[in-house]
């Protein structure tokens, strides 16, 4: 039983720690799908060496509040599902079938908050032109 259950708590860990909070961006480092978008903090922060206009400032208010508001929700979500989880876990003898369908529940989550984040983060990089993508790319690599 133990050997079963290994994986279960190891999937569980990587998926609550990758989680964290919802409304985090990704990092650039090594993951290419980061290195090819911009998280709102630093849109914010090189807004006028971009040169963001006000239609563009705008439109990325608009896209952040309209995410915050989904990513509260997915995270109330996120936490029940997770919770029903950690009761499951708690049983003796664990239900395998049952806490495997709830895990399928959890990982269905935890997909809508990452489709969330990259639906964000793909909205900020549409508003912004070539030269200014090019400029924050630069600006992030000097970071």
């Amino acid at each position: 039983m133990k050997s079963r259950l290994l994986p279960v708590l190891l999937a569980l860990s990587c998926i609550l720690s990758s989680v964290g909070s919802p409304a985090q961006s990704p990092q650039p480092g090594d993951d290419p799908i980061a290195q090819s978008l911009f998280p709102p903090e630093l849109v914010m922060q090189y807004h006028d060496e971009i040169n963001l206009n006000e239609a563009q400032t705008k439109a990325i208010k608009e896209a952040i509040q309209k995410a915050q508001g989904r990513f509260l929700d997915l995270q109330w979500e996120m936490q029940s599902e997770t919770g029903k989880l950690a009761l499951l876990l708690k049983a003796r003898p664990i239900d395998e079938p049952a806490v495997l369908a709830q895990l399928d529940r959890v990982l269905a989550q935890e997909r809508e908050v990452k489709r969330a984040q990259i639906s964000l983060l793909v909205r900020i990089k549409n508003v912004l032109t070539d030269a200014q993508q090019s400029k924050l790319m630069e600006l992030r690599r000097h970071q």
